[in-house]
């Protein structure tokens, strides 16, 4: 298209644009207040958008300037690396084709961060960075997996949310730091722990920097900054999402899911981007069709279910580290559990809970995946403007560029560094990813479903609780719990962050077999609508954007 013509197209856009706002937004919002960004859902941003209330354009208005108010000044949260500078006009043309032809999806005009190890073509004008320098201006091949379906869906890039480096698979790092994106924090106390790798999806979710957002997991990823900040998380089955442009750490336990304010939300999501994708090998192999894991929301789907608690080593503080605290508020929800109609079979332990805590197979197998794995992300780049090739240009690129990648108190590459030092898929590896298979699902998951009788296993989620998910690939759907008491003795998480502290949330995890993803979201949502959890306490004040929709409709 000449330069002409593509201003005209942009200039029929805007008074297109023009025409739908003033067409739209009088009858609607007489009636219907706007939704607060703070926890607006899924379903009231398409109501509003389809009503004519208010635009995807504006909603992008609104949410670029919530980001604007936290992220870099105020709180300093930096949950963000970068928002989408394609996004107005994006959001311009899916306005105009809501107006022609209605809406593609629930998501159609609705704003999505993903996590910065998710690929997004370089031309609309985003990095793929994983938080690393190494990895600026470099230019993917295509967009992930992921993207591509929530843009067929009509879904907006709204920018790249801040992670822990490489997924926190670079050393001994604290969580939510990124070379590029700096130390992520908390919304719920200032410079608290937001936990990792997806700290800024969670942040962001937590306070409505966007409508949703997606994030990864390895082990641990997505649960525990659902977990730490008020959020609904949904780890999936390897192989239920696509990896495919995904900056990978272990084919054998990477995913990809949703992080947002509600299992309705997350469901919506993941019935979105879940789906069979000829790019990751693993998709293939999931049941069809994809559920509408909408249809799982129902407030009696735990009557006459069978809810088993693992306590052996899961919930033994000594062996877990969690705070005395976060057994107690667990007690309380297995009470509410039962009053929601569920029997809880207690103990319902994994027979391999104890070697699943000595083991160290899952080190060896994701040391050997990542570097095979990386090398392979290296050299699948049109292009990488730093010259890093391999994951050992990556550990000197790192030591060579101190100011960018090794600030003070964030130095470490020692898990880059035993990568390295692997040598491909020897007889150790493949006995490893057997024994990681045995311990997480034949003797762990699968085998306590199958003693028990069970629907599905719950824990609290921090501690160990998601290391028998990840080495087995199974799902975890994580929900909010409670919060520590104002009484809570305040801990060191890093050089600049604290963990515990004062009303920093608790998540709650429910945990099953491969593709039991429809019944871990029906549990998950009875137990949600029952407790509210996230609505009983909000982000610290300063933390709290304050820009709404008002602000920017007709601006």
């Amino acid at each position: 298209m000449g330069t002409n013509l593509l201003t005209l197209f942009w200039a029929w856009l805007a008074l297109s644009h023009s025409l739908y706002v003033s067409r739209g937004v009088v009858s609607a919002s007489i009636t219907t207040p706007l939704p607060d960004l703070y926890e607006a859902s899924v379903i009231e941003l398409q109501a509003g958008l389809t009503s004519g209330q208010f635009t995807s354009v504006d909603l992008i208005k609104a949410y670029f300037a919530r980001i604007e108010e936290v992220n870099l000044q105020g709180p300093m949260l930096r949950a963000v690396i970068e928002t989408n500078p394609s996004a107005l006009q994006e959001a311009a043309a899916l306005d105009c084709e809501r107006l022609t032809y209605g809406p593609r999806s629930a998501l159609h005009g609705i704003p999505v961060l993903v996590k910065d190890n998710i690929a997004t073509v370089a031309f609309e004008g985003m990095n793929t960075t994983a938080g690393s320098y190494s990895l600026l201006k470099s230019v993917v091949p295509n967009d992930a997996g992921v993207v591509k379906r929530l843009r067929k869906a009509g879904a907006i890039i709204l920018g790249k949310a801040n992670l822990s480096e490489w997924a926190h698979f670079r050393g001994n790092i604290a969580s939510g730091w990124s070379g590029r994106g700096g130390q992520c924090t908390n919304a719920y106390y200032p410079n608290a722990d937001p936990c990792g790798s997806s700290a800024g999806s969670g942040v962001s979710a937590s306070i409505g920097l966007a409508a949703v957002t997606l994030g990864t997991e390895t082990d641990g990823s997505i649960t525990c900054p659902a977990n730490q900040n008020n959020v609904v998380g949904i780890k999936t089955t390897v192989g239920l999402t696509s990896r495919a442009g995904v900056i990978p750490i272990s084919e054998h336990q990477d995913t990809v899911g949703p992080l947002a304010r509600s299992v309705t939300d997350a469901a919506i999501v993941l019935s979105i981007i879940a789906g069979p994708d000829p790019n990751d090998n693993f998709t293939m192999a999931q049941p069809m069709p994809v559920p509408d894991y909408t249809m799982a929301l129902s407030n009696t789907s735990l009557v006459g279910k069978r809810i088993g608690v693992p306590r052996a080593v899961f919930l033994n503080d000594s062996m877990t580290g969690n705070d005395p605290y976060v057994n107690q508020v667990f007690e309380q929800a297995l009470e509410t559990l039962k009053i929601l109609g569920a029997t809880i079979v207690d103990p319902a332990d994994l027979p391999s809970a104890y070697e699943i805590y000595e083991s160290n197979n899952e080190t060896v197998v994701l040391d050997v995946d990542f570097k095979v794995q990386l090398n392979a992300w290296f050299n699948s780049l049109i292009a990488n403007p730093s010259g890093v090739a391999s994951l050992e240009d990556l550990i000197m690129f790192d030591s060579n560029n101190p100011m960018l990648e090794e600030p003070a108190g964030y130095t470490d590459q020692s898990i880059l560094i035993e990568s390295q030092a692997t040598a491909g898929f020897n007889a150790s590896y493949y006995q490893s990813l057997a024994f990681d298979m045995e311990l997480g699902a034949t003797r762990g998951i699968d085998a306590a479903l199958k003693m028990y009788a069970l629907d599905a296993l719950v824990l609290p989620a921090p501690g160990y609780t998601t290391v028998p998910a990840a080495i087995a690939g199974y799902p975890i759907v994580t929900v909010p719990l409670g919060f520590y008491p104002e009484n809570i003795t305040i801990g060191s998480a890093g050089p600049e962050t604290v963990y515990p502290a004062p009303g920093v949330p608790i998540g709650l995890s429910f945990l099953g077999t491969a593709w039991s993803e429809y019944s871990l979201v029906s549990f998950a949502y009875a137990y949600e609508q029952k407790t509210q959890t996230r609505l009983q306490r909000k982000a610290y004040a300063a933390a709290i954007p304050t820009t709404q929709l008002a602000d920017v409709i007709g601006k």
